[in-house]
């Protein structure tokens, strides 16, 4: 995820105790999941680094809000508003632009707009919760949504996820995809969760914990959180499918 200026730079040493072991037995799809013989990377080809990309002319208007985006026209998504804003930068703090960031996440009572989601909580039919949108120039990407709410999980018999919402950026191909998920500062649940007690440093853990920016809300209307992400360096955001870095 960086241009041939960012690639010609050097590459700061990642940390790699920051990121969670591939096996973590407390959580437990992990124990079947997780690979028992070491990584092989491939080299990468030039299929891998190059097109297709992606442009402004693939986000459509209205896609990074999640409020109006599958709602009925005048109505709008049932829950907490909030905006979701931050930067997207290298390892040397320098904003990132053009890169798609996506985000999914499950509605207001926990539940996800997918058929296999079977959690007793009601749909909302007004809410996808899908989006994406596309940096600026200085880095920065914002989205209107709602906060999901808690859901159960079956790891133990009374585990909960705390809200969180996916997040997942595009570099200049398919293959530079990095995928991770963001908490709220402040939820009980992130300190019982396996998930998320699987990274073992408290402080990257706080790096996918989202802050309350009460100068960047919009008074009468939506609260905003902020979380920035860092693709390289041992500032890195802790990435799910690529701990070796972006």
């Amino acid at each position: 995820m960086s241009d041939d200026t960012t690639a010609q730079r050097v590459l700061y040493p990642r940390d790699f105790s920051v990121h969670p072991p591939a096996l973590a037995p407390a959580y437990k799809s992990s124990v079947l999941r997780s690979p028992r013989q070491p990584l092989v990377v491939p080299p990468a080809g030039l299929g891998d680094t190059t097109s297709p990309a992606f442009g402004h002319g693939d986000i459509a208007p209205g896609d990074d809000d999640l409020l109006t985006n599958f709602a009925t026209p005048g109505k709008t998504a049932i829950g907490e508003r909030i905006v979701l804003t931050g930067r997207v930068t290298d390892q040397d703090a320098k904003p990132v632009p053009g890169v798609l960031v996506e985000l999914w996440q499950a509605n207001a009572g926990g539940r996800y707009r997918h058929a296999r989601d079977g959690y007793l909580a009601a749909l909302d039919p007004d809410f996808g919760g899908l989006g994406r949108c596309l940096t600026q120039a200085d880095g920065t990407y914002a989205f209107r949504t709602i906060r999901p709410g808690p859901y159960p999980w079956p790891n133990g018999p009374n585990s909960w996820r705390p809200a969180h919402i996916h997040l997942s950026l595009f570099g200049t191909s398919f293959a530079q995809r990095l995928i991770t998920q963001m908490y709220f500062e402040g939820d009980p649940l992130i300190a019982l969760c396996p998930i998320v007690q699987s990274v073992p440093d408290p402080a990257a853990i706080d790096r996918l914990t989202a802050r309350l920016d009460l100068d960047a809300s919009l008074p009468m209307d939506a609260l905003c959180y902020r979380l920035d992400l860092v693709l390289r360096g041992r500032r890195q955001t802790p990435f799910e499918n690529r701990p070796e870095g972006a």
